[in-house]
């Protein structure tokens, strides 16, 4: 390499000319940028969210050593790398848009070879992010071939940047809803059909709605809560059977392009609800719809939470109301913002984050009712669309 192209002159150049055509080259470019403002010389990612929403390519993390590096926007050599196994090369080079690609193959040294792209970018000095996630035994493997770098956390750089989504993120979320708010109906639809099934039935006829509906699996373990079990908040599911006329809290989501729904209805199956349960249910619909009334630009996350809060407290429930009132969504279910007390991080447009106040009377029953929302220029846009009644 000439002293030249070290530098960074002609392709630096290139670079800056050419515009960006992927989501994921673009988020790319502003985590560079974003690396200078922190005072980082550049990040490694493993296979995890961060190296998905960088990247577009998701993979579970394994054995062999795989590694995105993204130097600062200021590095002599700004440009980003990946070094995967052979075995990975085709579909990485398809879909990431990455230009350069380095592989390793079995019984060659990836700690050797990390070390020399590490070099080759400048990074084996100074003070790098790795992935929150990465496994120890890679945060090691990466001290080895970095000896003199400093450390901290790629959240530093990335977490300012998810936290907001583009255009892309937002058009899989609201596909993914979609695609949750279809399920829904067929829910509705079972009416008595559903009375005598298990909740590990029911929660496994979701799964399979999610998917004929155009959604790829479920963006975490469903919750189908019947009767005393949905006094619990994160139950899950069991063969505990669903009874005429009582309440089964249903929490459950899908992805699109990586991107997750979630969403929590509380519905009653072949008969009337107790007096009580419908005078909970209200309660809990008209906190839920103070919440979505509060997200706004400019609102402390903490806001969200007491306007879902007051009414709950008011109706008598507050110490039934046992979590925060909402959380971010991306590409992990639960990210920032939380709508908690204490965070005052103000919502700002392109957040997107769930509203799922919930009420739980032990041994009796629980009600939640959840939907997610984008922040945008002048309050917000719900995500999901299906009634919130317990019919």
């Amino acid at each position: 390499m000439t002293d030249d192209a070290h530098a960074g002159g002609p392709a630096k150049g290139a670079a800056e000319e050419r515009e960006p055509t992927r989501p994921s080259e673009r988020r790319r470019e502003r985590a560079a940028q974003r690396l200078d403002e922190v005072d980082a010389a550049g990040l490694v990612a493993f296979p995890s969210r961060n190296l998905q929403y960088l990247t577009g390519f998701a993979e579970e993390p394994g054995e062999r050593h795989f590694f995105l590096v993204v130097p600062a926007a200021s590095a002599a050599d700004p440009e980003p790398a990946l070094l995967v196994p052979a075995l990975y090369e085709t579909q990485v080079r398809e879909a990431t848009g990455v230009a350069e690609v380095r592989t390793w193959s079995d019984g060659d040294d990836p700690v050797a070879a990390t070390r020399d792209l590490l070099a080759d970018r400048g990074l084996d000095a100074g003070r790098l992010l790795v992935d929150d996630t990465m496994w120890a035994r890679f945060t090691q493997d990466l001290r080895a071939a970095a000896p003199d770098a400093t450390w901290g956390l790629a959240s530093e750089a990335l977490a300012g940047l998810r936290v907001r989504k583009d255009e892309a993120e937002l058009a899989a979320l609201r596909e993914a809803a979609a695609v949750a708010d279809a399920v829904v109906g067929d829910l509705r639809a079972l009416g008595a059909d559903a009375v005598g099934m298990t909740e590990a039935a029911l929660a496994d006829r979701i799964a399979e709605r999610l998917t004929e509906r155009g959604g790829r699996g479920v963006s975490f373990e469903t919750v189908v809560a019947a009767g005393e079990n949905g006094a619990k908040p994160h139950h899950g599911h069991a063969d505990r059977e669903i009874r005429a006329g009582e309440p089964v809290v249903l929490d459950f989501g899908t992805r699109v392009d990586g991107y997750p729904s979630d969403q929590t209805r509380t519905l009653v199956f072949g008969g009337e609800p107790s007096e009580a349960y419908a005078e909970v249910h209200e309660v809990v619909r008209e906190a839920q719809a103070a919440g979505v009334e509060a997200v706004e630009p400019g609102v402390p996350a903490s806001a969200v939470d007491r306007a879902a809060r007051d009414v709950i407290e008011a109706a008598g429930h507050g110490d039934a109301f046992v979590h925060r009132t909402g959380h971010g969504v991306g590409l992990d279910v639960h990210e920032e913002p939380y709508l908690v007390a204490g965070n005052d991080r103000p919502l700002e447009p392109g957040m997107v984050c769930s509203v799922e106040p919930g009420i739980y009377l032990d041994g009796r029953f629980g009600c939640r009712i959840e939907d997610l929302v984008v922040v945008t220029e002048d309050g917000c846009e719900r995500l999901n669309r299906t009634d919130r009644g317990w019919e």
